[in-house]
């Protein structure tokens, strides 16, 4: 099974974290996630992350900080998500595909439902 690599920004500013609602076509769709998406062939990790970041919600990371990388094998494919923290950046965050956005805090990040490849993630973050 092929391994998709994701760049992955958990935009935390104070005890806040930026989430967005997948869209319901999508894979994991309805659950909320950490922005982010596909790294492209050939693409760096930070300009992926970059990219990704102006696309669903037109900022800028100024500060990029690796955290971790996790891979999960789901029924239909496989992800190897590397998570960065973003605690700093330029704009204003807008959901641009569409999606809803919420801040959230640190503690409350439980009671939203994630996929499973992102527990671990939320595990580290309230830790």
């Amino acid at each position: 099974m092929k391994i998709v690599r994701v760049a992955v920004a958990v935009v935390i500013i104070a005890d806040r974290v930026l989430i967005a609602k997948r869209a319901t076509h999508q894979h994991q769709g309805g659950l909320w996630e950490f922005p982010g998406g596909k790294i492209e062939a050939g693409e760096e990790l930070e300009s992926a992350l970059k990219r990704e970041c102006k696309e669903e919600l037109d900022i800028v990371p100024s500060i990029i900080k690796p955290l971790t990388v996790i891979e999960h094998t789901y029924p239909d494919k496989a992800v190897q998500l590397n998570v960065c923290i973003v605690p700093d950046y330029l704009g204003v965050p807008l959901g641009r595909e569409g999606q809803p956005l919420q801040w959230c805090r640190l503690e409350k990040l439980s009671s939203y439902e994630f996929p499973e490849a992102n527990k671990s993630i939320i595990e580290l973050l309230q830790n």
